[in-house]
């Protein structure tokens, strides 16, 4: 239980992979942490994580309820690619399940945990912020934390990063909508309980993509747009009806933005800084954002460990420099992807074309497992790259 006459030394905003990987890292080096979350709320999100992950961050394999071994890309003319991952998996997380077994842990390493909606930061004492909230059932009460760092890791609409850090409110972001389905039985419409299913159609999203993902007994089928107007659920509709997947039991459908591009900065330069999807840090093209959340949760526990210790605010812009650091390249090349590849159906229908190229599909599973560019097989690269120019000029076939 949290007592508002105390001071942390760091309160979370935010329990999702971020904010919960953050609580946690900083309670098991002995610094005194609150994690402020809302109580129900449930991610939209396809659920997607590497392997990788499953290391650097001591996730146990019984958390992952489903393991996709292959992806199915789908053009505008409806030419599926297969992408069999060779030796590899996608792994599936429910996220009510995820998220919350990262919050206990958290908890269990020593971080309070406090339910309630953040409602603003106000700064009376020197050194001290004090995080307002209201807890549930309180509407006319506002409750208090007293801290000596922040860290907001409150979504893509962050009302920390609107607050504390400028021009944050102006992000771009992408719309997702997806509905969590029963699985069908084995063998129903076109759906393989181990295969992701990818969509670069129009009509499924004009400047994303629609997926369709397993989860064991459920699965997730969605669509992303940043096109105003543009009809995400009769996209889904659509979407289940071509896959046959209309009769399937709805257990829930969930709307998120998504951002689309990390901010430019993540701390307010005084005793703040951003995790997740509030700094923005979910993949272009692909729009994964568990483990890049649950990295950024990581540096700014670190960068807010080192402010603890030192008192220099300086430290805290540190998590955005290591995270670019080691990310910025792969994030440059997604974005390049999705804005010229994603840009017209003639330029899609392209696109899955080079998928079906073994060394593009090697490349592409090696970066996705592991979160690095692979820089190994210099002539693998050298055959994408003239490939990839010949569809640029328009000399191979669509």
């Amino acid at each position: 239980m949290s007592d508002q006459h105390s001071v942390y030394d760091a309160v979370v905003v935010g329990g999702g992979p971020a904010g919960a990987t953050a609580a946690n890292d900083l309670a098991k080096t002995g610094v005194k942490v609150a994690l402020l979350d809302r109580a129900g709320r449930i991610k939209p999100c396809g659920g997607a994580v590497p392997p990788c992950l499953l290391r650097e961050f001591d996730i146990p394999q019984t958390l992952i309820v489903a393991h996709a071994l292959s992806a199915r890309i789908i053009a505008p003319s409806n030419r599926a690619v297969d992408m069999p991952i060779d030796g590899g998996f996608v792994g599936m997380v429910d996220r009510e399940v995820f998220d919350e077994w990262l919050r206990q842990r958290a908890y269990t390493a020593g971080a309070d945990r406090v339910t309630g909606t953040f409602l603003g930061i106000r700064r009376d004492d020197p050194g001290i912020a004090t995080v307002l909230y209201r807890a549930p059932g309180q509407a006319d009460e506002v409750a208090e934390l007293r801290t000596r760092a922040v860290i907001g890791a409150d979504g893509a609409n962050s009302a920390v990063a609107r607050q504390e850090v400028p021009d944050a409110g102006k992000q771009k972001n992408v719309f997702a909508y997806h509905e969590v389905i029963r699985s069908p039985a084995a063998g129903s419409g076109s759906f393989d309980p181990t295969r992701c299913d990818i969509y670069y159609q129009n009509h499924v999203s004009p400047d994303f993509y629609g997926w369709i993902f397993p989860h064991g007994e459920t699965a997730s089928i969605g669509v992303g747009s940043a096109r105003k107007g543009f009809s995400l659920r009769s996209a889904v509709r659509d979407l289940r009806a071509a896959a046959g997947l209309s009769d399937c039991e709805t257990i829930r459908g969930e709307g998120a933005p998504i951002p689309i591009r990390p901010l430019k900065k993540w701390d307010n330069g005084r005793d703040v800084v951003l995790a997740g999807d509030a700094a923005g840090v979910v993949a272009p093209a692909s729009g994964e954002g568990i483990y890049y959340a649950m990295t950024g949760g990581r540096l700014a526990a670190s960068a807010v460990g080192e402010f603890l210790v030192t008192g220099n605010a300086k430290a805290l812009a540190k998590a955005r420099a290591e995270f670019l650091r080691s990310h910025r390249m792969v994030f440059w090349v997604l974005g390049a992807l999705q804005y010229f590849w994603y840009s017209t159906d003639n330029r899609r229908e392209r696109f899955v074309k080079m998928c079906a190229d073994p060394d593009v599909q090697k490349l592409t599973w090696e970066a996705y497992m592991n979160k690095k560019l692979v820089r190994a097989r210099p002539g693998a690269h050298l055959r994408i790259f003239f490939q990839d120019l010949a569809h640029l000029l328009g000399l191979a076939r669509p």
